[in-house]
């Protein structure tokens, strides 16, 4: 084993770092060639680059932006494009590198991508936005396309940015693409469920997880941190199915109630950023809320929330990630010692790349599916990757994460080899 694999896990590693030991790790274990864990570690290409954009007061204004791509050895990359004003490289590199294990664990024919735009869309205005994505697009057009690389929507962009995009990569390439992007509206070529296909995926996975532990799920009292897009439609699934929302959070506070909250009215008051927690008094904070006493805990806000200093006070007996990087390597260490199964992010929130897989398919086919067509396709895909995960950690000893690098990575370390680059 490597010297860094021997040292001690770092709690302060940043979201790069972290997910290299890991891969580092599964590499290992997977006894892949020399040379293997030098090319995956950083992505095969990352443009940056820059955006004029005329904003409406006249002025010219010059947006960073940039185009990870992991891997394509498997075949196009594919991942999300974020507006954010702290959009990083480094972020980029890790998050297409998860694409990546993402692919491998649901068996997809790609690989990673992530892409990203320095900026703040909530203080833009619509034309200045359709004016970025376009500009992004014709950027970024000769390394992207639906034999390439595909995007898609993330962090503060959605259907309507997804539509510019394809509309100006049509203009560019003089014919209509909409295999290029995903995310579309149903008008543009979209497919049914991608908007709830990350809450979906989570809710499937956190059944699965559930039969495990052997906690029915009707009743089973469920923690959700974070209530925009995918914390919204998870709390609407479990409670649907039964479960009981004893905890929900957003960026304001938290609320909590041992005898469940009333769901539905949380859904029917949230704002557009997913705020509901503003209407009550008697609020706690985030970080009290992971605390508390409940079966199943779901993350689904921001990375960086269950650290070594709060894990072992975690009474959860599940903790599925529904967000990016929420658990700390040493915190990942502390659940797993304490018998609490931990569901990473790259398998809890793989379903938006299986819908937007599916986007893909339909597009390229002519031939569109019913929404009912789409949700047993992903929860096929999705039971198979996560019993593959499971029964790959009980195999190898290790934890849920390490078990699902090692799967993600099993397809592409292989294609790497056979096409000879190490």
């Amino acid at each position: 084993m490597s010297t860094k694999l021997k040292q001690d896990i770092k709690e302060n590693m940043d979201v790069l770092e972290r997910t290299q030991y890991v891969i580092e790790n599964a590499l290992e274990k997977l006894r892949t060639k020399e040379g293997m864990y030098d090319l995956l570690k950083e992505p095969l290409r990352l443009m940056t680059v820059r955006i004029p954009v005329k904003m409406d007061n006249g002025e010219v204004k010059v947006f960073t932006g940039y185009r990870a791509q992991h891997n394509d050895a498997v075949g196009p990359t594919k991942g999300g494009i974020r507006f954010h004003p702290d959009v990083t490289e480094d972020e980029l590199k890790a998050l297409s590198l998860w694409m990546s294990i993402k692919c491998g664990i649901t068996n997809l024919p790609y690989g990673g991508g992530k892409g990203g735009i320095q900026c703040d869309p909530r203080k833009m205005s619509f034309g200045e936005l359709e004016r970025l994505s376009r500009g992004y697009v014709r950027a970024i057009s000769q390394i992207v396309g639906p034999t390439k690389d595909i995007p898609a929507p993330d962090v503060y962009t959605n259907s309507q940015i997804m539509a510019w995009m394809m509309d100006e990569y049509s203009r560019l390439r003089e014919f209509d693409s909409p295999g290029f992007i995903t995310g579309k509206p149903m008008a543009l070529g979209g497919s049914q469920g991608r908007e709830s296909s990350t809450g979906l995926g989570v809710t499937m996975v956190t059944k699965q997880a559930a039969k495990l532990k052997n906690i029915p799920i009707e009743g089973a009292r469920v923690i959700i941190q974070g209530f925009g897009n995918a914390g919204s439609f998870l709390a609407e699934f479990l409670h649907d199915s039964g479960a009981q929302i004893v905890g929900v959070s957003d960026a304001l506070g938290a609320l909590y109630d041992p005898n469940g909250l009333d769901v539905n009215y949380l859904l029917d008051n949230r704002d557009s950023f997913g705020s509901v927690t503003h209407l009550f008094t008697n609020r706690l904070t985030n970080g009290e809320l992971l605390l508390k006493e409940c079966d199943i805990l779901i993350p689904a806000a921001i990375e960086n929330q269950i650290t070594e200093k709060n894990a072992g006070d975690i009474k959860a007996k599940i903790v599925v990630e529904a967000a990016n990087g929420p658990t700390t390597s040493r915190a990942t260490q502390i659940l797993t010692d304490k018998n609490v199964l931990l569901v990473p992010d790259v398998l809890a929130s793989a379903g938006d790349v299986v819908v937007s897989y599916f986007e893909w398919v339909q597009n390229n086919q002519g031939y569109y599916w019913s929404e009912e067509d789409v949700k047993a396709k992903l929860e096929a895909i999705l039971t198979e990757a996560f019993i593959n995960v499971y029964q790959t950690s009980i195999e190898k000893g290790v934890d849920m994460r390490l078990a699902a690098y090692i799967v993600g990575l099993k397809r592409l370390s292989s294609a790497v080899e056979w096409r000879g680059w190490v």
